[in-house]
């Protein structure tokens, strides 16, 4: 276990017991509960997370991951920016078959800031690559602040959008976070109680 989470490098150390249900951000613990089971895993499921920045997208994501990892399935985190910078240094360096493969075989995959900025050509045939290896045999979390149905015009290109948005979207349990910012709210009640002031959230 201690080696399937230090291998994820999961960028938030978080637990899905400890996920926060009293802000109101539209998260359903029966689901989450579900989740926490892994079939989805076993069944090779996506689930998408979306919602406004600070909501809690990555928390969840790297959550549900820890879970993955506590139940014994490799994991990895990796925000798409830094994926695509990797792919391409690879490519140069001869590395890529290498880590095309770890990404292939890892049976979670967390996918996180996905849409922060419009995709380049070498960028959303990379993606089409990642998720096309893995379709059907391991799962993806993708966090993203985009709503699905703006996906296409990220991607810019149809043909890719659509080979993309159906290897992921069509098989994925998707979970929609609403509300403000958690680290505003968690900053706001970090002063409360540095200051002496009591808060019941």
């Amino acid at each position: 276990m201690n080696r399937l989470l230090k291998g994820a490098k999961l960028k938030i150390n978080g637990c899905v017991e400890d996920i926060d249900y009293k802000a109101p951000r539209g998260i359903d613990k029966s689901v989450i509960f579900r989740l926490a089971g892994c079939d989805w895993i076993r069944n090779a499921q996506n689930i998408i997370i979306t919602g406004p920045t600070g909501v809690g997208k990555t928390y969840l994501a790297c959550a549900l991951a820890n879970r993955a990892c506590r139940m014994g399935f490799s994991a990895f985190y990796i925000r798409i920016p830094k994926l695509f910078q990797e792919l391409g240094i690879a490519r140069a360096d001869g590395s890529y078959p290498k880590i095309m493969k770890k990404l292939a075989k890892t049976k979670v995959l967390i996918l996180d800031d996905l849409g922060l900025t419009p995709m380049t050509a070498p960028e959303r045939r990379e993606l089409l690559e990642v998720v096309e290896d893995r379709h059907a045999f391991c799962s993806t979390i993708v966090a993203t602040q985009l709503p699905i149905e703006n996906w296409h015009d990220n991607i810019r290109d149809p043909t890719i959008a659509d080979a993309i948005l159906d290897r992921l979207i069509h098989n994925a349990h998707k979970i929609n976070l609403k509300g403000g910012s958690m680290r505003k709210l968690l900053s706001t009640n970090a002063r409360k109680e540095k200051n002496g002031i009591q808060t019941t959230d």
